[in-house]
């Protein structure tokens, strides 16, 4: 079977027969949203995700002809409280599983253990301001979330670019079900998150979604109405958004 590919609303989705597929399309085509805009301005701005969504996706993207040394690299959340060299930290993930091998020009972490995270949150945006992002990596969480914009705390009009936010049930459930974490009581209830306008305002972005155990969250992402309820409902309005699934994540459209 072959990739299929459809619009719904501003949204391009393109389902592949497999998760190795997957990865490595989306791949290729954000090295090439990359490439372009290196071509275009002789650097680049990006934000990657993290979570198990996201290991074929990142093994592939290290294999394509990229310019890391003109690419700046943001990412999306951290828990609060987590050192660097805790197990489910995020940045440990990034550094291990691809920037360390890259070497990016920079790297900007957003610190969970910051001693004062609404400074860190602060000194977080500025950055972000300083740095328009053209390409943006992102998943989507089996609560529908974008970073850990959880239906609860969700905000399409948030007048911040990151906050710190509470972690709903079914978010932190994922966590564990994942493997990230011994049990629920150590699945932390806060986080550092990208907020979903600092997300909608990025250039372009690339949605990776494999599993059946996010097809429910992939189905109400394209099908439900558009509102906080699901917060992945809004890539459907960005203007240059596209959502990756396997036949997993696809199973119910």
């Amino acid at each position: 079977m072959n990739e299929t590919e459809f619009q719904k609303d501003n949204l391009t989705v393109k389902v592949f027969p497999g998760t190795d597929e997957m990865g490595k399309a989306a791949a290729i085509s954000v090295a090439e949203k990359l490439n372009a805009a290196i071509t275009e301005k002789g650097f680049t701005n990006l934000i990657l995700a993290t979570g198990a969504s996201q290991f074929q996706f990142l093994e592939q993207l290290q294999q394509q002809a990229i310019a890391w040394k003109k690419i700046t690299v943001f990412h999306l959340d951290e828990y609060k409280g987590m050192p660097v060299t805790h197990p489910a930290s995020f940045r440990k993930y990034l550094k291990e599983r691809i920037l360390d091998r890259v070497q990016p020009k920079q790297v900007h972490y957003l610190n969970g253990d910051a001693p004062d995270a609404e400074a860190e949150v602060l000194r977080y945006e500025n950055l972000l301001n300083e740095h328009p992002i053209d390409v943006a990596c992102i998943g989507i969480g089996e609560n529908g979330h974008i970073a850990f914009n959880d239906p609860p705390v969700a905000d399409f009009n948030d007048p911040k670019l990151v906050k710190v936010v509470e972690l709903d049930e079914a978010c932190r459930k994922q966590q564990l079900g994942e493997g990230w974490f011994p049990t629920l009581d150590d699945v932390p209830t806060h986080a550092l998150s990208l907020t979903i306008p600092a997300i909608m305002r990025c250039k372009h972005i690339s949605c990776v979604v494999p599993d059946e155990r996010k097809a429910e969250a992939v189905y109400n992402t394209l099908n439900a109405e558009i509102s906080t309820a699901c917060p992945a409902t809004i890539l459907r309005t960005h203007p240059d958004c596209v959502l990756n699934l396997d036949q997993g994540a696809a199973l119910k459209l």
